[in-house]
């Protein structure tokens, strides 16, 4: 029998049209979009369906992206699909909190909006900067940002693609070192901020502010946290660890690592895009990896599963 973990993209991942054709021809999708409208004050549908401005601003793409997972989620487990552990990537784990039962839908939703606009004020547009550095070992990332200032190692994506982030002038200089050390590529990326680094420390502790008040309960079944790569499987722990991930580098390759040694050997990408999928051919290329971004697949997906 087949260990199953859902996975879900963060932000980057998103595009116009996500999540549509659930929204028109399932109740289920549909109830999930509708929802979200009313939780936020304004159209989910038109954010995620009509081509507009704002589902590229950081505190409009995290409510769009968490509310279209979920609606295609919920049509999969639908269907029958349940997963024995849950894990996604920075925002993703959001999504994979409500897969494991640990928050609402609705507040997940509601969080991440809040969220969002945190990450977005935390530092003036232009001030921080990430950038992808391809081809280089992460302890060889690792030496040389270890004594930079203003510098952060962001996310441990898979073998080979390592992201950082900080001061914009720090990020630039990092990236000439980090050719120089070995690096095929250092690819400065379009993002509104520099995410997953020191700088959003003080975000992070406003979003702490904002969990108070919101309801977690013991987790159905476990979720991999980005920040330590490892089960989550107490209330008492997640907000804390929600609080640290905003500023904490995410460790995504490790996470997928240690879901594998603990059985999983069936991961569904759940979400707009195949990045996920993409990282996993380069972290282990022996397990199955299966997408849910279309109506159309939810059938594959079922039909996959059935023939294992």
């Amino acid at each position: 029998m087949s260990r199953i973990a859902f996975v879900f993209p963060g932000q980057g991942a998103q595009k116009c049209g996500m999540g549509k054709d659930f929204y028109e021809n399932t109740e289920i999708g549909r109830s999930v979009f509708d929802r979200a409208s009313e939780l936020l004050g304004f159209s989910m549908p038109e954010l995620c369906f009509e081509e507009n401005d704002r589902l590229d601003i950081t505190e409009y793409t995290q409510a769009a992206m968490v509310t279209a997972s979920i609606a295609m989620m919920e049509v999969l487990k639908a269907r029958g699909v349940k997963p024995d552990v849950a894990a996604g990537l920075s925002l993703g784990e959001y999504c994979a909190l409500v897969a494991a039962g640990v928050m609402s839908a609705d507040d997940a939703i509601s969080t991440v909006r809040q969220r969002g606009i945190l990450m977005q004020e935390a530092v003036p547009v232009g001030e921080g900067a990430m950038a992808a550095i391809l081809a280089l070992d992460a302890s060889a990332i690792e030496e040389v940002t270890g004594p930079m200032e203003d510098v952060w190692i962001a996310n441990y994506n898979c073998p080979g693609q390592i992201v950082i982030s900080g001061r914009k002038a720090a990020v630039e200089e990092a990236c000439e070192k980090l050719k120089a050390a070995g690096a095929k590529r250092a690819l400065l990326l379009n993002v509104s901020g520099p995410f997953h680094s020191g700088m959003l420390t003080e975000a992070g502790r406003k979003l702490g502010q904002v969990l108070e008040n919101v309801a977690v309960s013991e987790p159905q079944i476990p979720y991999v946290a980005n920040v330590n790569a490892s089960y989550v499987r107490s209330a008492g722990e997640v907000k804390g660890l929600l609080e640290r991930q905003v500023s904490s580098s995410v460790r995504w390759q490790q996470s997928v690592e240690a879901m594998i040694a603990d059985g999983v050997d069936t991961f569904i990408e759940i979400g707009p895009g195949k990045t996920l999928a993409g990282f996993m051919k380069k972290i282990n290329r022996g397990v199955t990896t299966l997408n849910i971004e279309t109506l159309e697949d939810v059938d594959k997906v079922v039909n996959a599963l059935q023939a294992q």
